[in-house]
């Protein structure tokens, strides 16, 4: 076991630490070319795609719902420990590298949501399904790369993800309560179960309300912190410009301040905000609207959200406490050290902010965010096991699994499994990378569709049909979209 955890871990670091960043930065400035920058040009839709998003589902997942979701897995436990762990060895000046990386992400989060709707199917219950394994077997004609990528990324999120998010829920709830791993682990199945057993809509119900409110709860808890100590938010934002071009070294003291600064707010924005991954992507073929450019937007917008917002809020908090300078939080840490410390750092910006009595608020904070992404992961699986079969036996198979799964999981620490998921969603990401280059002229003409009906009928939102469509490269297949009520 030890031998296979060694050979998942190098594979991993290999596809997280060279191969993926390569690829989600070169695909996120091939698509802003592509789309002539439109994460510059639309990025007054972008943010106003969430007016109305909640409504004209007709029975489906609306809009809002799939953002949601989508959200749900974004703003996760990373947003507190990774960006704590990018600034212990990266310096403030990674803050600014995750800045660009999420403007340079937006375009592949647009395209790959535009994707997953334009290549959606129907479903007999008024709901559509959509994603990677779908637009890479219907629009590339590749139905096995298709259902490779449905395959890895079914056991990726519908049974380990439930693993590592429930270990560290039960993590939480032993620091906080003393409450020992199974007995958490217990509570953690108990709180899980009756939203995975119900199903998608049941997910999207529940991330609806769950996912904003969560980020919204966060953003109010660090304006305080903000507001309270105005200077030192003046300086956390110098620290930030500085490092990001100056030689200084991160908490770690790892390789020169430029090289850490580059590499770890690009790798933290990177895999943050999931664009291009193709987690996104799944939730947002599930939406119901009238023209695959508005998901599209909306998707993009939870780049921003996670990004702009979250990420950068949780490094403030950190600067504007200090406890990232070594000789205010942890004298003497240095290397692997640090990797350990950036689990508490937030918690400990927050306490020394705004008091002790913040720990509590914190660890129901921590919780909540593993359990949406629980819920997250796993309506990504559900969508990739429909693109599978339709077997209502073997959808319940696993559910049941997955809750399984989050009791194993919240009681052990299952090193490898955890390794392997790694790896599955690092494969499915390669693959999702591959096939929306592929179909980039169907992005662009998809795209040139919603700006022209903009421009003709600006008063009217767009429609889309695909029959007869000048900016479609070929006939696009299914009957979606095939006239203006199809698409619902």
């Amino acid at each position: 076991m030890e031998t296979l955890n060694s050979i998942l871990g190098t594979v991993s670091n290999w596809l997280f630490g060279t191969i993926l960043i390569w690829l989600l930065i070169g695909v996120g400035l091939f698509f802003t070319i592509a789309t002539r920058g439109v994460q510059l040009r639309h990025l007054g839709s972008i943010v106003r795609a969430v007016v109305g998003s909640r409504s004209g589902a007709q029975g489906g997942i609306s809009s809002f719902q799939a953002f949601a979701v989508g959200l749900a897995c974004r703003v996760g436990t990373g947003n507190i420990v990774g960006v704590a762990l990018a600034l212990v060895l990266g310096g403030p000046g990674a803050v600014l590298w995750m800045w660009v990386v999420a403007l340079v992400g937006t375009a592949t989060a647009f395209a790959e949501a535009s994707l997953g709707q334009l290549f959606k199917v129907r479903r007999g219950d008024g709901t559509f399904r959509g994603g990677p394994a779908y637009y890479l077997a219907r629009g590339l004609h590749l139905p096995v790369v298709g259902g490779v990528f449905a395959v890895v990324f079914m056991i990726a999120n519908g049974l380990a993800m439930p693993m590592v998010q429930a270990n560290a829920m039960t993590a939480a709830l032993g620091s906080a309560a003393g409450v020992s791993p199974w007995w958490g682990a217990a509570i953690v199945a108990l709180l899980v179960a009756p939203v995975l057993l119900g199903g998608l809509r049941s997910i999207a119900r529940v991330t609806e309300w769950m996912a904003p409110l969560m980020a919204i709860v966060y953003l109010l808890l660090v304006a305080v912190i903000i507001v309270t100590h105005p200077a030192q938010t003046l300086t956390a934002f110098g620290q930030i410009f500085a490092g990001a071009f100056e030689l200084r070294a991160g908490l770690g003291g790892v390789a020169g301040g430029l090289t850490a600064a580059v590499l770890n707010g690009v790798r933290r924005g990177l895999f943050s905000n999931e664009a291009g991954l193709g987690g996104a992507a799944c939730a947002a073929g599930s939406a119901t609207v009238a023209h695959p450019a508005q998901q599209g937007f909306i998707q993009a917008f939870g780049v921003l959200v996670d990004t702009l917002l979250v990420c950068t809020a949780t490094a403030l908090a950190i600067l504007i406490a200090g406890v990232n300078d070594p000789a205010v939080y942890t004298p003497g840490v240095t290397g692997a050290q640090s990797t350990d410390i950036s689990g508490t750092l937030t918690q400990t910006a927050i306490a020394s902010t705004l008091g002790e009595w913040t720990s509590w608020p914190m660890t129901l904070l921590i919780i909540v965010l593993a359990y949406s992404t629980i819920l997250g992961a796993f309506s990504y699986a559900e969508v990739c096991l429909d693109f599978l079969t339709r077997r209502a036996w073997v959808t319940t198979a696993l559910r049941i699994g997955a809750v399984a799964c989050t009791f194993i999981g919240g009681g052990a620490a299952l090193t490898t499994v955890w390794t392997l998921a790694d790896v599955l969603l690092g494969i499915g990401a390669c693959l999702n990378l591959a096939g929306i280059v592929a179909l980039w002229k169907w992005v662009a003409g998809m795209l040139r569709d919603w700006e022209d009906q903009r421009a003709q009928r600006p008063e009217q939102a767009p429609s889309f049909v695909a029959p007869g469509n000048a900016y479609l490269p070929h006939a696009l297949p299914g009957d979606v979209w095939t006239g203006p009520s199809q698409h619902a």
